[in-house]
Order: C-alpha cells, then sequence, then structure tokens
C-alpha cells in the first residue's frame, strides 16, 4: 500500500519524536562536543538510568537484542552443550542467542491465551543437561515471576529474561529484568524504548555477571589489549545511549497511553469475540507494556486471519504478523530436528495472530475505525442482508449474532 494511502499506520514514530526533539537534538550535540563515541559518557549514564529504572543494579550496553541474549547467557555461566528452555513462538532472535552462545536450546509450546511460555511444557523438557530457562516477556506482558522463580528452584535452573518487547512492564511486585540473574532488552526503533537504529542491554544484580557482560561485548578484553575471554565486538553507540536516556524520561508516561489504547480495543472489540477475534489475554492489568495489541483470528470467524489483514490494509489500516512461522519450523533450524506438530500452540497462534495499530498518541477514533473495519470485514458473511451502517453504534460496537 502506498503511504498515502495509510489512515491508521501500525507504528508512528514521530508522535513520540516531535515533542522531545530539542532535547533529543541537545542530548546528541553533548555526546558531538564530548567525542566519546564508543562507551563514552552517555552509554555509561544510560546503563545506570536504565538498570535503576528496571529495579536492579547493572546495565551493560551491547549492540542489539540478539547480542544481549548471547551475552547474558555466558556472562551467567552458560557453556557449550548446555541446553536452555525458550518458546518456539518467539522472534528467531531469541533463538540465535542461545546458538551463538554455543549452548543447546530446547523449545517448548505456549499457553495458546496469553502466546507466553507454558511452564507445564517446560516441566516435562528438563533433562540432566538443562541449564537455563528464558521466559520471554511476548508482547510485553511478563510471564509469572513467581511461576518462574518456582520453577527455577525447582530444577536449579537460571532464568534469563528474553525482555526485548517489556521495557518497564510489571507483574507480581516485579518489574521486567528483575527476575533473573540476567535480562536482555533491544532498542529496535519501533519497541516501546527504541533507539534511532539498533542497540540493546543487558541488566543484572549481580556484579561480577555484569562485569563479565562488559568484557565479552568489548573483544573479551577487561582492559585494552588484554583478552581474558573469546569474545565479540558488541557496543552500544554513544549517540543512541543519548537518544535512549532522553526517551527513558518519557517511557512511563508512554507505556501509560499504549494501556489506555489497549483498554478501548478491548471494550470495542468485547462484541466480536463471539464471532472469533479473540484479543490474547491480559493477565498483567496496568503492568502490561503493550508493545504490540495483538488478537487471534480463530476458526469461529466468519473471516480468516489472512483476508482480514488484506481488508483492512484495502481501508487504510497496516496491521501486521508476529509471528507467521515459528522457531521450530524455520528453514535454518531444521537440524535441531522438530516437526510440524510439535508445538501445536505455537503453530495455531502463528496461524490466527494479528497485531493491530498500536503506538503512544494513537487515537480512540482510529481505534474505532479499526474495530468498525473489522466488523465490516466480518458483518457481511454473517448476515448478508444486513447493513453495515446500521449495526455500528457508538462505543461499545451492537455487533450481535444473528
Amino acid at each position: 500500500m502506498n503511504n498515502s494511502q495509510v489512515t491508521v499506520p501500525f507504528v508512528n514514530l514521530n508522535l513520540c519524536h516531535q515533542p522531545i526533539e530539542g532535547e533529543l537534538a541537545q542530548a546528541m550535540q553533548q555526546v558531538l562536543q564530548r567525542g566519546d563515541f564508543v562507551l563514552g559518557q552517555a552509554v555509561r549514564d544510560f546503563e545506570a538510568d536504565f538498570a535503576a529504572a528496571c529495579g536492579v543494579k547493572y546495565g551493560v550496553g551491547v549492540g542489539c537484542g540478539t547480542d544481549a541474549i548471547a551475552i547474558a547467557l555466558q556472562a551467567c555461566g552458560i557453556q557449550a552443550g548446555d541446553e536452555v528452555i525458550l518458546p518456539a513462538n518467539t522472534f528467531i532472535a531469541t533463538l540465535m542467542g542461545v546458538v551463538k552462545a554455543k549452548a543447546v536450546p530446547v523449545l517448548v509450546d505456549c499457553d495458546p491465551e496469553t502466546a507466553l511460555i507454558d511452564l507445564e511444557a517446560a516441566n516435562q523438557a528438563v533433562t540432566g543437561r538443562t541449564r537455563a530457562i528464558i521466559p520471554v516477556h511476548l508482547y510485553g506482558q511478563m510471564v509469572s515471576p513467581q511461576q518462574l522463580l518456582d520453577f527455577a528452584t525447582t530444577y536449579n535452573l537460571l532464568i534469563v529474561e528474553d525482555a526485548a518487547q517489556a521495557h518497564l512492564a510489571r507483574r507480581e511486585g516485579y518489574t521486567a529484568g528483575s527476575v533473573g540473574m540476567a535480562a536482555a532488552f533491544s532498542f529496535y526503533p519501533s519497541k516501546n524504548l527504541g533507539g534511532f537504529g539498533d542497540g540493546g542491554a543487558i541488566v543484572t544484580n549481580d556484579a561480577a555477571i555484569a562485569q563479565k557482560a562488559k568484557t565479552l561485548r568489548n573483544y573479551g578484553a577487561p582492559q585494552k589489549y588484554l583478552h581474558t575471554e573469546v569474545g565479540t565486538n558488541s557496543r552500544l553507540d554513544s549517540l543512541q545511549a543519548a537518544v535512549l536516556n532522553t526517551k527513558l524520561r518519557h517511557l512511563p508516561a508512554w507505556n501509560e497511553t499504549r494501556n489506555t489504547a489497549a483498554k478501548q480495543y478491548d471494550t470495542f472489540l468485547q462484541p466480536l469475540q463471539d464471532f472469533g477475534i479473540i484479543p490474547l489475554h491480559n493477565q498483567s492489568h496496568t503492568g502490561h507494556a503493550y508493545h504490540l495489541y495483538v488478537i487471534r483470528v480463530t476458526p469461529d470467524s466468519p473471516c480468516d486471519r489472512d483476508t482480514l489483514q488484506q481488508t483492512l490494509a484495502d481501508s487504510g489500516i497496516q496491521t501486521g504478523i508476529h509471528y507467521p512461522i515459528p522457531c521450530h519450523l524455520q528453514p535454518a533450524y531444521r537440524y535441531l530436528g522438530y516437526q510440524e506438530g510439535d508445538f501445536p500452540h505455537a503453530e495455531m497462534l502463528s496461524a490466527q495472530v494479528l497485531s493491530l495499530p498500536m503506538y503512544p498518541g494513537l487515537q480512540k477514533e482510529q481505534i474505532q475505525q479499526v474495530v468498525r473495519a473489522i466488523e465490516a470485514a466480518i458483518l457481511p458473511k454473517i448476515s448478508p442482508s444486513h447493513s453495515y451502517s446500521q449495526v455500528w453504534q457508538t462505543t461499545p460496537s451492537t455487533l450481535r449474532r444473528s
């Protein structure tokens, strides 16, 4: 679709950036004046401030979220051959991070109502070689911290959180990043806290893990020209850190507006649940960071997911699919030995999930427009004799099964 035809974009970063252009320019100018573009003062400031916002002691800026997972695992002592449990329905970067750390990824299924890792399935996957679990706080909702801690204690496992989509998410008194031994974040531009390019971070309460992560990200060198680890070059740029620290001050308010928008979606979509349009279940209430607002287009819907997505696109509404192919069916990872049917919930969600527009600044009227368009796609297939304009009223919709 031509951008000029878009009436409700999937993401609109300008709504966050334009009001703080002056703050961003000043922060970047300070880096230019200092000239410390690699591991400079802005990086140290952001590492400290972001760690504090997550409720932990230490932060380590790295080049991207994938590296954050790999380095976090290595810094926690995960070695070649150690098994690490993770969900099959995550973004491929989680799996890639495990492989980069030379560990053995062990995939498990998810809860179909939340899309979060199924800890009962994880129970069945534990072996004598299992060393860690990566709970993915998918779409902005944390996996239950208490259940995670109970699980890890039972099997003496490390928890390394994938919080790439869950900046400042909360649940059960914990903030994302404060549950496990370490946590990995991504600052890809469209994230709740996004940079002007790639970036990532590791947070932890353990000083030794933080120091090892800093060593690993910088050629394995705790000091210049002394290489004690087989490391890599994965350093958060000072300019990106300056941008991120500026935006961090606004993140709580931005997350609050996402939560408000999600509640509006919930209200307007409620009548459509009878017709197979099911939002993923929020178990965290206001603690959900809503990086994405995701619905399931189930078999009860008269309109399949792909048709609905195309119909919305024809109406100028952008949507996304996160994710259309689960990890175990990706061609590059066939060598792991998984087959179609191994993780039925992950496979089901890959065919049903649809991410609706979600970003700070999304207006109630735009959310209504999205829901009207969904109704317009569904209603004629239910009752062709009814006029769409006759059934839509003000909030919430009055659409009912005939």
